[in-house]
């Protein structure tokens, strides 16, 4: 593997356990969630970091094996091109369904480089 696609999935994992830590003592509920303006902003910036990551591994190798890659580029781009229009049910889905998904890929991808 790439040696810089290896260091941007590196920065996908670290974005991920940050956005977890941002949970660690608090409620792991929406409406905390929803009420807590540092807590988001710092979730949606770390959501920022792991789209540009993504689509930085993607303008390097096109056919890269990370589950819903253009919808993970395409949320950085709303993030901060439309941060008016974020939702916060829609961060709320992705950090509940889909970040787990990701973060078992890129600990596979991960895995498997430092292997081979």
């Amino acid at each position: 593997m790439d040696e810089k696609v290896l260091k941007w999935l590196y920065d996908i994992d670290g974005s991920i356990n940050e956005i977890e830590s941002y949970f660690d003592g608090q409620a792991h509920d929406f409406v905390s969630y929803q009420r807590n303006l540092l807590l988001k902003r710092g979730v949606e910036r770390n959501l920022e970091i792991i789209g540009e990551a993504v689509r930085r591994i993607l303008d390097k190798e096109p056919e890269f094996p990370i589950t819903n890659a253009i919808r993970i580029v395409g949320l950085r781009n709303q993030i901060i091109h439309s941060y008016d229009n974020i939702s916060d049910e829609n961060i709320w889905a992705i950090l509940t369904k889909h970040l787990p998904l990701l973060k078992s890929e890129i600990n596979r991808l991960i895995k498997d480089a430092d292997m081979g």
